[in-house]
């Protein structure tokens, strides 16, 4: 059986679908509210869905720490963090959905949970020593926010907020948890690291972004396709930004009147082909100080505000498309990459792209249906389906009182550019926010969601608390039974 969705998840990956299909489901007219910790709420239901959308645990840390499930399990959670203590964070599935992947966003001794979807068995796969706390991260990881399945069957994490700023690759994923190898990828820059993502059209290439109120988005083109090991860095400087007297160095917010962050772009080397800094240009690679943003301020590379999660697609017209999410600005841009490379000819030295607001907090909402209250606040990670529909997840709550949400982007004419912000879920546990919403690569009629840093995490506060948790979403049974037949008839590799 494995083996058969093995060749079907292979298959489904070497074709593609178009993103935007229209909205599929009848949109919430407003944010959950929040639930106490701890109750039936939390353990049984925490989503507020559409018609037709089934929710259930997949693991959690009372889970495992109880040992309900199995006494062998294991999972992490670094002493004395509180809602800290484990952090779930943006999540993974191997080609065959048998697995699912958990980063740990903790302070020190991050790691990876492996789990597996056949016998609810969960196990720690990496685990940094939590040497950290004293500064000494040789052994150590702090952060791990992204998590990605590469199209070398290995599985990518990264450090955001502490730790170096590193890309850290385990190469044997499925292997028992006994015999797992990784190696710190140092040909990748030193940023705050979320959104990291393979090209769909280019195999040679990687986005990825740094996570902070002046960070930049970047590519990686390796000097061999399928060696993570070597390549030429780029940072994404838009044409007008630098002639308006824009300033990458400061805050997004911070820049002059009138300077120019959308519309034609251009891809800057930072690096030569083989990752030597060009002249004028600090060694991104510099551990301390996160040196890939040094870098790419030198180059001119323009700042967003806090660009977290990014999904890869293609629109109508066959050109790749970069959905990234930018926090601080409560907007979603889209890039369109304007490359047209021979498959047979080397990379070309720069590329054009088009960046373009694709949905903001002034975007028109659940159009032609009834209004929602909800409020497009503070928007973190995106996920695709198997028709290319670009779901965006918010970060935190609301408000104390108000759960965070969930939104589908209505863009049918896949241009990048939104036609309706559609209220699709909102999570009503108690200090949570949702992360990782990602469908299943073996099966696009489902999806799982994290439940990361709720109040019942600290057993301090909440004895026993369900915490971190893991949740999957059907759609077998929704009433757009069209939709359904479409999505399973959709091809793109979902592990976006």
């Amino acid at each position: 059986m494995r083996k058969q969705l093995a060749i079907t998840a292979l298959l489904a990956g070497s074709h593609f679908a178009l993103a935007g299909t229209d909205i599929w489901f009848t949109p919430l007219t407003g944010s959950a509210p929040v639930v106490p910790a701890a109750t039936l709420g939390e353990h049984a239901s925490p989503w507020v869905a559409p018609e037709g959308i089934h929710q259930k645990n997949i693991v959690s840390l009372r889970e495992v720490e109880d040992q309900v499930l199995s006494p062998d399990q294991s999972i992490i959670r670094v002493p004395g963090q509180g809602t800290s203590a484990s952090m779930f964070d943006m999540l993974s599935f191997d080609p065959t959905g048998s697995y699912l992947f958990i980063p740990h966003e903790t302070p020190i001794g991050a790691g990876c949970t492996r789990v597996s979807l056949y016998d609810n068995s969960s196990e720690v796969i990496l685990a940094g020593d939590q040497q950290g706390a004293v500064g000494n991260w040789a052994n150590d990881y702090g952060a791990f926010d992204p998590s990605r399945w590469t199209p070398n069957n290995t599985l990518f994490l990264a450090e955001e907020w502490a730790g170096y700023g590193r890309v850290v690759e385990i190469l044997n994923p499925l292997a028992d948890a006994t015999q797992i190898q990784h190696r710190v990828l140092e040909s990748i820059p030193n940023v705050a690291h979320e959104g990291i993502n393979f090209s769909e059209k280019f195999k040679d290439t990687i986005y990825f972004i740094d996570e902070f109120n002046s960070g930049s988005i970047y590519k990686f083109v390796m000097k061999t396709p399928g060696d993570y090991t070597a390549g030429q860095t780029f940072v994404l400087s838009v044409d007008s930004f630098l002639p308006c007297g824009g300033n990458p160095a400061q805050d997004w917010n911070q820049q002059p009147a009138g300077t120019a962050r959308t519309g034609p772009a251009t891809w800057v080397p930072l690096t030569d082909k083989n990752g030597v800094p060009l002249p004028g240009i600090s060694d991104p690679f510099a551990d301390v100080g996160l040196g890939g943003r040094r870098a790419a301020d030198d180059a001119g590379g323009t700042p967003y505000g806090r660009p977290e999660d990014m999904s890869v697609s293609r629109s109508n017209n066959g050109n790749e498309m970069v959905f990234v999410a930018v926090t601080s600005e409560n907007a979603v841009i889209s890039i369109e990459i304007l490359d047209e490379r021979p498959r047979n000819k080397p990379s070309v030295a720069t590329g054009k792209a088009i960046v373009r607001t694709m949905v903001s907090a002034s975007s028109p909402k659940n159009v032609g249906f009834s209004p929602t209250t909800g409020t497009f606040n503070s928007p973190d990670n995106i996920a695709l389906d198997a028709l290319g529909n670009v779901y965006v997840v918010e970060d935190a709550p609301n408000g104390s009182a108000t759960g965070g949400d969930i939104w589908f982007i209505r863009d049918k004419n896949s241009d990048g550019v939104a036609e309706s912000l559609d209220h699709f879920m909102s999570i009503r546990v108690n200090g949570s926010e949702a992360t990782g919403m990602i469908f299943n690569p073996a099966n696009p009629l489902e999806y799982a969601v994290s439940v990361q840093h709720p109040t019942s995490t600290d057993l301090a506060v909440v004895p026993n608390g369900l915490g971190d948790s893991v949740w999957m979403f059907n759609l077998t049974h929704i009433p757009n039974q069209g939709f359904l037949k479409s999505l399973q008839k959709g091809t793109r590799n979902t592990n976006q």
